[in-house]
């Protein structure tokens, strides 16, 4: 599939409903365990994801749209969300991300980015070259992957409940 700007925005615009709807007023019973040692939380998921709207895609988007030489990125710290969420609950935690979200939002819809915007480059610290194309995409993907992983770390604490069933299910083998 060609990426589209307009597809790409229909499924980043349902993501913080999604998470409303799935996790708010939910027990920590769900919403604080998590799959093992050094895995995270759906707490943590949504922390991560909010640390991403603050400083990743659109710092990113507008360093590649910007005239200026320098277009390295920022490194991103996959888990400032541990310091950044304390002291905070669930549904603060999805009333921060629903608003961060929409606000980023707003700022993509207003760059009017056209089709010859999208093979635009930015430097990744690790990936070295990257369009905008592909950066966009990743968000995409980066959102739809979370929404996986905490359905993913939902089923599991079920895992050993689900008895004989757990041969057909195969979000609790991964």
């Amino acid at each position: 599939m060609k990426f589209n700007l307009d597809d790409a925005i229909a499924i980043l615009e349902r993501t913080p409903f999604i998470l409303q709807s799935q996790l708010k007023n939910l027990s920590e019973v769900w919403t604080h365990c998590n799959e093992g040692p050094d895995t995270w939380s759906t707490f943590d998921v949504l922390g991560h994801l909010i640390h991403g709207e603050k400083t990743d895609w659109i710092g990113r988007l507008e360093i590649i749209l910007s005239e200026g030489d320098n277009k390295t990125f920022t490194p991103f710290d996959r888990f400032a969300m541990f310091e950044e969420s304390k002291g905070k609950n669930l549904n603060q935690l999805l009333e921060e991300f629903k608003s961060l979200r929409k606000q980023n939002l707003e700022v993509l819809k207003s760059k009017k980015i056209t089709e010859a915007d999208y093979s635009r480059k930015g430097i990744h610290p690790v990936f070295g070259e990257v369009t905008l194309s592909e950066l966009l995409s990743c968000w995409v993907a980066h959102d739809l992957d979370h929404l996986a992983q905490i359905n993913r770390i939902m089923a599991k604490q079920y895992k050993e409940e689900v008895g004989p069933w757990i041969e057909f299910l195969r979000i609790l083998k991964t």
